[in-house]
């Protein structure tokens, strides 16, 4: 028997996470490509892969009560086919509990774990007869661990932050479905004009319930495939990251320095705000980045954005006080990105501890190059105070030029009083933090 080639797609990009520390959307898009997969069967591929990463934890609490051993002490690749029958099973209503575990028995033989097909069989059977039982844990931040997938430390911290009852809201929006959010390219089209070519298509189109020129997309395919996509009318981005652009409120003329810039999108956001007028200097720290900028801008025809290799965390003092505008979007844990990319979530908290240092380096430095009376933009995409208005706080005590600057966000958000923490169960955005501060004149 064939093996089902959506479900060796979702095998090998999960295979690709831990044997090269793959995120799981990069390995995922790289073996769709390879294996020229596209339409259903890519979605298929998809749903599984992001599916088995956002569930391990459950996933792997079910397999365990029909295991002799501990999940972990199963060859990786065993485990990560018995996790895949046991998603489809468990949480793929229409898939069929035959089929399901019929792929994974042939998935089995195929990668030559012959002698492992009999237990394959057997535990995912035993799975399905079970998936009417409860799950026993020791306490509430034990059940709310497994039946979220999220680590209890992550678990701890969240409850710590919000409460029981929201903390649970947070972690279930985690592995909700995410909506593409795209903004219109309005250097080169209308938002009329986008929506009419994506509907030509056969995208669902629904315009942003409070961003101008944006929308939420579904049913697209490949994204590159799309004739506006082709034509640079559209770039994709979260609601969030169109706030920090928004935040910074740039005009026709400024000159605008964007220190951590890769990908881009603020810097796309940014350039359209000022109508492609003006300078933006987008610098990155990697030359590959630097490329996929360049190549986002030219597809856009963004002409004002300037492409450069920079360590935010040094200084070039010919910048020194120039900036109109300075927005550091500083790299973070990515806690607030965790529905985008699920398995952030099963980071080292411990490892985390030496970012804040590295985000104070790079605030700092970005503060030179703001003139007198001038916006300094700090951004995150998590939610943990030590790297957002712990590190804000601490730049503003020591340096009394700055101060925290009053704006205005559209929709829920209003009035913002110098911060702001956006949260996906709130906003209905990514978990976010956006600060604006402006040097005294």
């Amino acid at each position: 028997m064939r093996v089902d080639r959506a479900r060796e797609a979702a095998l090998d990009a999960l295979a690709a996470c831990r044997r090269n520390g793959a995120w799981i959307d990069g390995a995922l898009k790289q073996v769709l490509k390879r294996d020229g997969l596209s339409g259903r069967d890519a979605a298929f591929a998809s749903r599984i892969a992001y599916g088995v990463m956002q569930n391990r934890i459950y996933l792997d609490r079910c397999l365990a009560r029909c295991l002799t051993q501990r999940p972990e002490k199963l060859e990786p690749l065993l485990l990560n086919i018995l996790r895949i029958g046991a998603y489809q099973i468990l949480l793929m209503d229409k898939v069929p509990v035959n089929a399901a575990v019929n792929e994974a028995v042939e998935m089995a033989k195929a990668h030559k774990l012959s002698r492992a097909a009999g237990l394959v069989n057997a535990v995912l059977r035993n799975v399905d007869r079970r998936k009417g039982e409860p799950l026993a844990f020791a306490d509430e931040l034990e059940a709310l661990s497994v039946q979220t997938s999220h680590p209890r430390a992550l678990v701890e911290r969240v409850v710590g932050l919000l409460g029981a009852e929201e903390a649970e809201a947070f972690l279930r929006a985690d592995n909700e479905p995410v909506p593409t959010t795209i903004q219109t390219n309005t250097l080169k089209t209308t938002a009329k004009r986008l929506r009419a070519s994506l509907e030509d298509e056969g995208v669902t189109v629904e315009p942003h319930p409070w961003l101008a020129d944006c929308f939420t997309i579904s049913g697209t395919g490949d994204l590159e495939g799309l004739r506006a996509w082709r034509e640079g009318w559209f770039t994709v981005q979260d609601a969030a990251a169109k706030l920090t652009a928004l935040a910074a409120a740039p005009k026709a003329g400024s000159f605008v320095i964007d220190t951590c810039a890769a990908p881009g999108g603020k810097s796309f956001a940014m350039s359209m705000c000022m109508e492609g007028k003006g300078h933006i200097l987008s610098c990155d720290m990697e030359e590959h980045k630097l490329r996929l900028m360049e190549a986002g801008a030219e597809r856009l025809g963004i002409e004002c954005m300037e492409v450069r290799l920079a360590d935010g965390r040094v200084c070039d003092e010919a910048l020194a006080e120039k900036a109109d505008i300075v927005v550091c979007d500083v790299p973070c844990s990515g806690l607030g990105i965790i529905r985008k990319k699920p398995d952030i979530r099963y980071k080292d908290m411990a490892s985390l501890a030496g970012l804040p240092a590295i985000q104070s380096a790079i605030l700092d430095n970005a503060s030179r190059y703001v003139r007198r009376g001038g916006t300094l933009v700090y951004s995150t995409c998590t939610v943990l105070p030590e790297e957002n208005e712990r590190v804000t706080d601490a730049f503003l005590r020591a340096h009394p030029d700055f101060t925290y600057d009053t704006f205005a966000l559209p929709g829920p958000i209003g009035t913002v009083e110098g911060h702001i923490t956006l949260w996906p169960q709130r906003h209905g955005t990514d978990g976010f933090y956006i600060c604006r501060m402006t040097r005294k004149e």
